[in-house]
């Protein structure tokens, strides 16, 4: 197991995080007894894992409770985080301070977790979700107060805008308080679509990437393909079976089979499990990426590990990322999103005008500039896209 700093901080985390969402059997089928548990955690931290992500709503809370028991002996040398803002297995639903990002919810759950947990302190408390509604200033001020205190260490913040991320640092900077270092997200080699505003804002302000869904809720595995879509396809995966039962993850579509296969030929290639490309390949992003993988069995969780064992080649990597390039309503989808088209080269309702001529004229050529990074490139070997135009097939 290798290990790498944690964004904008001195921590040194895993390169693989395990994911205790399975630990526990209060959400029935999807999680382990705490002998399994036991057993998925003793393995990861023999391999040499030290980042262990949880909640205080995983398993309505028994996911701490169990590792609450597991980390006792070997507290210090863990990176311990949890999360808080959702409602928790000892709320009635019916107190209206009892979730959210706020401070009150904030202070009355970090207290809780710390009992659950049998420790009291957090390596790193990650905010769970965006409320569209707690100020930006309460949320630096409450969590820098828990840093201050000692209870927690360093914060995150999972499933956030990437905008407000970029304000909530600056702000941080302004005010002295503690930076986000990381921010968790739904990132796999089937879901990409938060590459385009967050890997520049994690390059340039150097925040770490936490990968959660990093095998796509089981898409990723290679245990599903196409003529399988029956019962024992888990609901979460479904696209068409019955629109009744729908779930809002429908990752069995015909782009992620299409992209699975292309990811089974190369695990086939190179004597892979599929799982282990499929993480391997998130691992070796460019901005530091650090995959959550979850398991049910501790066959499972030793399988996953393996991916540190190896790295895909150059070419590897290539085929995987343009066989998973996300559609994006594009001109240029391998360039990104708007406005980075326009930025590198114009716009269809200015076909005459090429938008870097206009900017740097005759000098840009001149210009050594190692901070011009599109989202796209940060997988490629030269800066200018296959088969983009180039400044001399352009007008000025």
């Amino acid at each position: 197991m290798k290990y790498k700093l944690l964004g904008r901080s001195g921590l040194r985390v895993s390169e693989l995080c395990l994911g205790c969402a399975t630990f526990g059997t209060n959400w029935g089928s999807i999680g382990s007894d705490k002998q399994e548990s036991g057993r998925i955690f003793d393995a990861f931290v023999e391999a040499g894992g030290n980042f262990i992500d949880t909640s205080n709503r995983y398993q309505e809370s028994q996911s701490e409770e169990f590792l609450g028991t597991f980390i006792q002996g070997d507290r210090d040398r863990l990176v311990l985080a949890t999360k808080y803002s959702l409602f928790d297995g000892f709320s009635d639903g019916r107190d209206p301070n009892a979730c959210g990002n706020h401070r009150k919810n904030l202070f009355r759950s970090v207290e809780g977790s710390l009992k659950r947990l049998k420790t009291d302190y957090i390596d790193l408390l990650w905010i769970h979700i965006y409320d569209y509604t707690t100020p930006i200033e309460e949320i630096l001020r409450a969590l820098d107060d828990l840093v201050r205190q000692g209870k927690v260490h360093y914060i995150g913040a999972s499933n956030f805008p990437a905008w407000w991320m970029a304000k909530a640092n600056t702000l941080a900077d302004f005010h002295g308080f503690s930076p986000f270092i990381a921010t968790q997200l739904e990132y796999s080699i089937t879901e990409r679509s938060c590459e385009p505003e967050f890997l520049p804002m994690a390059h340039e302000m150097d925040i770490g990437l936490v990968a959660w869904s990093a095998l796509g809720g089981g898409m990723c595995t290679g245990k599903y393909s196409r003529g399988r879509l029956d019962n024992t396809i888990p609901q979460r995966l479904v696209d068409e079976i019955d629109p009744a039962k729908r779930h809002h993850w429908r990752a069995m579509t015909e782009r992620n089979l299409g992209i699975m296969e292309k990811v089974n030929r190369v695990a086939d290639r190179i004597g892979r499990p599929t799982a282990q490309v499929s993480l391997r390949w998130l691992m070796q992003q460019p901005v530091v990426t650090i995959p959550v993988f979850s398991a049910r069995t501790v066959e499972q969780a030793k399988e996953d590990l393996g991916c540190g064992d190896f790295e895909l080649s150059t070419q590897d990597m290539r085929e995987l990322t343009v066989a998973s390039q996300p559609a994006l309503g594009s001109i240029m989808p391998d360039v990104g999103a708007y406005p980075y088209p326009m930025l590198e080269y114009g716009s269809p309702a200015l076909p005459e005008f090429y938008s870097r001529f206009l900017l740097f004229g005759q000098v840009e050529e001149k210009i050594v500039n190692h901070r011009r990074l599109l989202p796209y490139q940060y997988h490629r070997d030269a800066p200018a896209t296959k088969g983009a135009p180039q400044p001399q097939q352009l007008k000025a």
